[in-house]
C-alpha cells in the first residue's frame, strides 16, 4: 500500500466518521434509525389543525440533527420560520417519562397542547394520567429536562437506578 493510498483511505474515514457524527440527531431528540422525529408526525398540525397529521417526504426540514416531516409545503415553511415553537417538549421524549428522569419513545396521537407548547406521551394510558396534573407534571418535568437531555437511555438507567 502506497503513502498516498493511506493517506487518501484515512482521509475518506475520517470524512465519513465526521458526516456521520454530523447529520445524526442529537440525543436530546427523539428520532429513529434514520433521524425521524415524531415517527413522520407533522409537527405543526397539531397547532394549525388541532390534530396529528402525517408528515411526506417531500416536505422536510431539519431541527437539531432529526429530521421532520409535514404535510404541506406552508406547515414545513412555518415550522423552518420558527422551529422551537412547533417543536414538541423535551425533544419529543414522553413528557410523563421525563418527570421519571427517563426518555421513553411516544405515540404521536397521545399529546396535548399546553402554553402553545406540544408535549407527547408513550401512549393514551400514560397521556390519561398526565392528564390528571397537567401543571404540577410540566413543572416537574422541566426541573428534570436539565439533567437528563444530554444523555443516553443507557446512561439514565446507570445514573438513576
Amino acid at each position: 500500500m502506497t503513502l498516498s493510498t493511506i493517506i487518501r483511505t484515512t482521509f475518506a474515514t475520517s470524512a465519513l466518521l465526521v458526516s456521520s457524527l454530523t447529520f445524526a440527531a442529537n440525543i436530546e431528540v427523539n428520532a429513529n434509525g434514520n433521524d425521524l422525529a415524531l415517527k413522520g408526525y407533522d409537527t405543526v398540525s397539531y397547532f394549525t389543525k388541532g390534530a396529528p397529521t402525517k408528515g411526506s417526504n417531500k416536505f422536510t426540514a431539519a431541527y437539531n440533527g432529526a429530521i421532520y416531516q409535514f404535510s404541506s409545503a406552508e406547515n414545513r415553511d412555518l415550522f423552518q420560520t420558527e422551529p422551537s415553537k412547533y417543536a414538541p417538549q423535551y425533544g419529543g421524549y414522553c413528557a410523563f417519562g421525563v418527570t421519571m428522569n427517563r426518555k421513553f419513545d411516544t405515540d404521536p396521537t397521545a399529546w396535548h397542547i399546553r402554553g402553545d407548547k406540544l408535549y407527547l406521551n408513550l401512549n393514551k394510558d400514560v397521556q390519561k394520567k398526565w392528564s390528571t396534573d397537567i401543571p404540577g407534571y410540566i413543572e416537574t418535568a422541566q426541573e428534570n429536562w436539565g439533567g437528563i437531555k444530554g444523555l443516553t437511555v443507557e446512561q439514565i438507567e446507570k445514573v438513576y437506578e
